[in-house]
């Protein structure tokens, strides 16, 4: 006797999933909140069935919801993305029932916008990524702190060393420079600084250490311009390069593509595309920069926009699209991508 096939849409949250399950003419069989666990999201579907489909809509730990089910449950899940998955609600009215439903439903025709599933690895390295950015971050944050109360005091700065030197750490904390209060603040922020100053360089072991042997890594710290910092972000957000069709996807991925808005007989650009991670486009970004600076091939290039007029920020998208670009097929080419870790 054939087994009832059925399609599942979850909406995930962090204590609770709702399950819709659909049969295959539509008809809704199933749709309740469950607990987040794995027994409980099983027992959701009719026994006897068979799960032809299922999708659960891509945010935070839905990767490892997704993961779950398919090695443990066997499900076909396939993780939808979450701004397009918006633009299909045309009911303006939200709740867990009617987007599992709707879940359910592009499952069961298969239009689906899916999301890559980041191997466990990837998400690793992305928490480490993400840890340093945010660090460096506050890093900067403190430091304009301490900016601050030299400019609200109005203390000029001594033009013979640079900021953040030895001296000029000894010389904002010498007596008379600031007031008592002032000097008590920027004490505080130095401590401060100095910390964050060893957690950053304790995750970046970590990210050596996690990073050691790994191919795609090591081919990137042999690019000009490219460091551990822009290597590991990349190699953590963008994952596996051969994921990607083609360079022009690559690209758009990494949101430095421009952005087209023509309409009727107007034809014009708007900037770059809004799309991807910021972090990995801030990292591109700067990787241009310095390739414009000190490498021939991007100087020249950089050199002949400049004559046809075109502003330095075009000029630096444009030459970050086309290392892009480039660059996917110098990765694409590597015997093997996968991370020693996956293994």
């Amino acid at each position: 006797m054939e087994r009832k096939k059925v399609y599942i849409g979850m909406d995930d949250h962090r204590l609770s999933v709702q399950v819709c399950v659909l049969d295959e003419d539509g008809r809704v069989l199933v749709n309740r909140s469950c607990h987040n666990n794995l027994p409980e999201i099983a027992a959701a579907v009719p026994e006897g069935a068979v799960v032809a489909a299922a999708l659960i809509e891509s945010c935070c730990g839905a990767f490892d919801l997704t993961d779950a089910l398919r090695t443990e449950l066997g499900w076909p899940v396939t993780e939808a993305h979450p701004g397009i998955v918006k633009r299909m609600r045309h009911n303006p009215d939200k709740s867990d029932y009617t987007d599992a439903q709707m879940l359910a439903e592009l499952s069961r025709v298969g239009f689906v916008p899916p999301v890559w599933l980041a191997p466990p690895w990837v998400r690793e390295l992305r928490l480490l990524v993400r840890l340093r950015a945010d660090l460096a971050k506050h890093k900067r944050a403190v430091k304009t702190r301490i900016l601050a109360v030299l400019r609200g005091q109005r203390i000029a700065e001594p033009d013979e060393f640079n900021r953040w030197t030895k001296r000029w750490l000894a010389w904002i904390i010498s007596p008379g420079v600031c007031s008592d209060a002032g000097l008590f603040v920027i004490r505080s922020h130095l401590a401060k600084l100095d910390w964050l100053c060893t957690q950053i360089k304790e995750v970046e072991y970590k990210l050596g250490d996690q990073t050691a042997g790994d191919p795609v890594v090591e081919r990137l710290l042999c690019e000009p311009g490219v460091g551990p910092v822009t290597a590991w972000t990349m190699r953590a957000i963008i994952g596996e390069f051969d994921r990607f069709a083609s360079g022009k996807q690559l690209a758009r991925f990494c949101a430095v593509t421009p952005r087209n808005a023509s309409s009727g007989q107007r034809m014009a650009d708007a900037g770059l595309v809004r799309a991807g991670d910021p972090l990995l486009k801030t990292v591109v970004i700067e990787a241009a920069q310095r390739l414009r600076r000190y490498e021939p091939r991007w100087s020249s290039f950089s050199d002949q926009l400049a004559e046809r007029g075109k502003p330095t920020s075009v000029i630096v998208a444009a030459i970050a699209n086309r290392w892009v670009r480039w660059l996917y097929h110098q990765i694409k080419e590597l015997p093997e991508q996968e991370h020693p870790m996956a293994a």
